[in-house]
């Protein structure tokens, strides 16, 4: 099979895991902070949540020395059996009551979040120059379809898993760990060809003497190197994290003005327009990117974040202003993901490219983690309108630093003309 054969059958492989993944992570985030305000109260909320994301940065670490040794299939199938052992520790928790198993469960879980990250880097690595945006974006698109269902399957999952007796709001975690496992078992199976080591081979990196970057301390001396490495990770992770501390809130938020009766549904409807938005316009972005240029696209996320931030902070309790704010919310993010992760992949030498990546995915779960973490904590003691402002804020340094890239580049291309 030709190598463009071999990049369609990886992009239709990795929408299908995509899809299947994406079911066993949105339905855990979904019901994972009603869970936790349920078991740990408001204030320690965002925890759990946190401990997913965290799981899935520190994660990256052990998955991206193996993705160096082994290629893409073995880190992929092990992020999500982590996350599907995650899941049961999950359920395990809610049966026993047991706050400290719950945050394990959480952490391990995010071995799923971490798997659904890095097959975006798959698909670029087979990707011809011109198309590199389109096709990671492409992956992340596949995502919508599970990702938006899942948040409306959580009153489903946990009527059908009644005849278990399973305290309420966990079923969704027994649909996370089957569909992580799946995921799995569909990557262990058919990924073949590796990617990644078919790549080396054509690009003649196999037995060559070109250097080969190995850990996440190591491709963090790559990036403070070149400036458009630091702005695709500060892109990524800030955009990241801002999505992460108003998004995982905004069901708690709506907890305060719905009955039990209508919260799962409400927050279903708001979620699902959310994940859209993250999802669903990522082959546009990735069309942008090529065309217009990474850095435009990470400059019209960050502002569409900073948007999202003032709509949802000034919302209240009105739902279609509040799905409006999250709607623009996930479009921000999708900018500074595709954007950011496209110019982050092809502006390291290939044989530092996983170890950079790895590093971007670390720098992002911290980012997120820390942002889950202290957005609990925010709500608890100032509202939800101020978390909204503290993440705007936190958007502005990253926005004007791409700002002054673009301007730069600009300048030189000025005066070389």
């Amino acid at each position: 099979m030709s190598v463009t054969g071999v990049q369609r059958r990886t992009l239709a492989l990795l929408a299908v895991t995509q899809i299947i993944g994406g079911i066993g992570v949105a339905i855990g985030i979904t019901v994972g902070a009603l869970l936790s305000a349920r078991m740990a109260g408001v204030g320690l909320s965002g925890l759990p949540g946190s401990g997913a994301v965290i799981g899935s940065a520190l994660l990256a670490v052990p998955v991206t020395r193996l993705v160096q040794a082994r290629g893409r299939r073995p880190g992929l199938v092990l992020a999500y059996l982590v996350g599907a052992l995650g899941a049961v520790l999950v359920v395990l928790a809610a049966v026993a009551g047991s706050v400290p198993l719950l945050f394990l469960g959480m952490f391990l879980f995010g071995g799923g979040t971490a798997a659904n990250l890095q097959a975006r880097y798959v698909a670029v690595d087979l990707a011809e120059p011109g198309r590199r945006g389109r096709d990671l974006s492409l992956v992340v698109w596949s995502a919508t379809i599970g990702s938006v269902a899942a948040p409306n399957l959580a009153d489903l999952a946990d009527r059908a898993v009644a005849g278990l007796r399973l305290p309420v709001l966990s079923g969704a975690f027994v649909v996370s760990g089957v569909a992580f496992a799946l995921a799995a078992l569909v990557l262990l199976v058919l990924l073949r060809p590796d990617p990644l080591l078919l790549a080396r081979t054509r690009d003649g990196s196999v037995g060559s003497s070109a250097p080969q970057v190995v850990g996440v301390r190591a491709g963090a001396r790559v990036v403070a190197r070149l400036p458009a490495a630091r702005l695709a990770i500060a892109a990524v992770a800030t955009g990241h994290a801002v999505m992460v501390a108003v998004m995982s809130m905004t069901p708690v938020h709506l907890g305060e003005g719905h009955s039990d009766a209508d919260l799962l549904r409400v927050v279903g409807i708001v979620l699902s327009v959310h994940i859209a938005g993250m999802y669903g316009l990522s082959p546009v972005t990735g069309w942008l990117a090529d065309w217009y240029g990474r850095r435009a696209v990470i400059i019209g996320g960050l502002a569409l974040l900073l948007a999202a931030c003032v709509i949802a902070g000034t919302a209240g309790h009105d739902t279609p202003r509040l799905t409006l704010g999250l709607a623009l919310l996930g479009l921000g993010w999708s900018g500074t993901m595709v954007g950011g992760s496209t110019l982050l992949s092809e502006s390291v030498p290939p044989g530092s490219r996983p170890a950079v990546q790895g590093l971007s995915d670390l720098v992002m779960g911290v980012a997120g983690a820390s942002a889950g973490a202290f957005s609990g904590v925010v709500v608890a003691l100032a509202g939800y309108g101020t978390l909204t402002v503290v993440a705007a804020m936190a958007a502005l340094p990253v926005l004007a630093l791409a700002l002054r890239f673009r301007l730069a580049t600009a300048e030189r291309i000025s005066r070389c003309g």
